[in-house]
């Protein structure tokens, strides 16, 4: 058997599949929340505030946010690996603190550590996954890696809110994330490899000297236009997602819907997005980026509206969560793919961390917003202005000029290493449209 390093996908092919799972059990650590906890937040710790029941969502989005940035500045120096099975060990104590909580602060804390190790876990399986994929199938990689997240997230969503109706809440929470972060760990200590390698094979002697993370942060964050709108698009997606965790259970629960009502509408949202990311993913690689972006974030302007014209009622709402994961599945593989593919191969874990710094601040953001808007305004009222903001982030999108960027291929590989073939003679579109040669 060969040991030589091939980039691409099939022939990557096993343990590009493991990641995808891991990513799979990653996002079902967060979906396990998404269509109770704001519920236990109300009812089992009497808490009235809006504002105070969303802290878990703050919480998890600030430390996710810095936790990427983080993760991004060291993947290069301690490995991908490495920090993926820190990612693992920092959800252990979740559930813990989720079942002995005596008060909500206990849950918050709780989600400080969910948002660290997400940011940890999920962003190695990003950077794993592109680092094996190769420039020319970057938007099917994110794609593949988005989907199995956000389809874990909805099954978990799904079921947690089905077995909610006979169980306590909080038990079926603290047992689900048992079980998901020892698996977790399991598998990634025993089946994953480390990818610096591929991530060697693919930089040649091609690029500029590697620039320091201070500066990479100035440029990716305010500097570079394209990196600059996608950040934006980012965090505001983020937002919506905020909403729709923290905000649109107690909003459709307080129109009389039920459980298994609420369960359903929460889980549909993250099918759709999951599902539709493997499609848009695929489209971004032959299309180009900026075009799914700027509509996709209108699309989820227009979910929103017709949230809030619904008045909460079971039909419309089902309705607006679909129509809100087929503008996120536009959106979110396709922003991935855009920043790494102006990001020299050396530099994509600090390129990504930067981006996904921005766009999981969307959480606070977005905590922030709903909670005291709702409030303040009423919930109507908060949908309606993250409406606004959605639609005005996709206009910045669409008025954003884009550059002509061009990698070479390398020049010089080891011998000990190869290039899949199927990696090798392909010209595809960068997320400007220009050329890029892989």
């Amino acid at each position: 058997m060969s040991n030589a390093v091939r980039l691409g996908l099939r022939a990557n092919a096993g343990q590009f599949g493991l990641l995808v799972g891991l990513n799979a059990l990653v996002g079902a650590m967060v979906g396990l929340e998404r269509s109770v906890l704001p519920l236990v937040g109300r009812k089992e710790f009497a808490l009235h505030s809006t504002a105070a029941i969303l802290g878990f969502v703050v919480a998890f989005g600030a430390a996710k946010g810095l936790t990427n940035l983080a993760a991004g500045a060291f993947a290069d120096r301690m490995g991908r690996k490495r920090l993926l099975v820190a990612g693992w060990l920092v959800a252990l104590p979740v559930p813990l603190l989720i079942g002995l909580a005596s008060s909500w602060w206990f849950v918050v804390a709780a989600n400080v550590l969910l948002g660290a190790s997400q940011g940890l876990a999920w962003s190695m399986t990003v950077l794993m996954k592109l680092d094996l994929a190769g420039p020319a199938r970057r938007g099917l990689a994110m794609g593949l890696n988005e989907a199995s997240g956000y389809l874990g997230l909805a099954a978990s969503a799904f079921v947690t809110g089905v077995l909610a109706a006979s169980y306590a809440p909080r038990t079926v929470i603290w047992v689900g994330a048992l079980v998901l972060a020892a698996a977790g760990l399991l598998a990634t200590v025993t089946l994953a490899r480390g990818t610096s390698a591929h991530v060697r094979l693919e930089q040649g002697v091609d690029g500029a000297p590697s620039e320091g993370f201070g500066a990479a942060f100035v440029r990716a964050s305010f500097a570079d236009p394209v990196l600059r709108a996608c950040n934006q698009a980012g965090l505001v997606n983020n937002l919506n997602d905020a909403l729709a965790w923290g905000l649109v259970p107690l909003y459709l629960v307080a129109r009389g819907n039920s459980l298994r009502q609420i369960a359903v509408v929460a889980a549909v949202y993250p099918i759709v997005w999951g599902a539709g990311q493997l499609g848009a993913g695929w489209l971004s690689d032959h299309t180009g980026r900026k075009p799914l972006i700027g509509s996709g974030m209108l699309v989820q302007a227009g979910a929103l509206v017709l949230l809030v014209s619904g008045d909460g009622a079971f039909a419309p709402s089902l309705a607006a969560a679909t129509l809100l994961g087929v503008g996120t599945a536009m959106v979110y593989p396709t922003l991935l793919a855009a920043v790494t593919d102006v990001a020299q191969p050396r530099d994509r874990g600090r390129a990504v961390g930067v981006y996904r710094f921005w766009r999981d601040f969307g959480f606070v953001a977005g905590g922030l917003v709903a909670g005291f808007g709702a409030d303040a305004l009423g919930s109507e009222a908060t949908i309606a202005v993250v409406a606004g903001l959605t639609g005005l982030s996709g206009a910045l999108v669409a008025a954003t000029p884009v550059r002509s960027h061009e990698r070479k291929e390398p020049r010089c590989v080891p011998s000990t290493v190869r290039a899949d073939s199927g990696s090798r003679a392909r010209t595809t579109r960068s997320s400007s449209g220009s050329r890029v040669s892989t």
